[in-house]
């Protein structure tokens, strides 16, 4: 197990509105940091996620999609947590609107159904 590994944390979601809400915490924070969302096809499962930097580890937010993300944009509206995928940013001003990086290839070993363990 590499050193990168060791510090790599995964957290499951139940949903993507669950998820979320970890975009919307931070957007509130002193610093006001709204991390990019990635998705990638991962052993035959769709994964969108958050990759964050914290002292002393990465954390690794995912949720297993049912189905692909066909829009490039997240409009996450800050007062409510509904969420909706969009085509580009729009002017609604209670939203924030993350974009969906789609990776072809990460170094992340997702816990998939015991595939990897970590």
């Amino acid at each position: 197990m590499s050193q990168t590994e060791w510090f790599t944390t995964y957290l499951e979601y139940e949903s993507l509105k669950d998820m979320l809400k970890v975009i919307l915490y931070t957007s509130q924070s002193f610093m006001s940091i709204t991390p990019l969302l990635y998705y990638i096809t991962y052993h035959d499962k769709l994964i969108l996620f958050i990759h964050t930097g914290i002292v002393g580890g990465i954390v690794a937010h995912y949720h297993i999609l049912s189905e692909s993300p066909n829009k490039n944009f997240v409009e996450l509206n800050k007062l409510t947590g509904d969420f909706r995928f969009v085509d580009g940013v729009g002017n609604n001003p209670q939203s924030i609107y993350i974009p969906i990086a789609r990776l072809i290839k990460s170094t992340l070993r997702f816990p998939i159904n015991g595939l990897d363990p970590v």
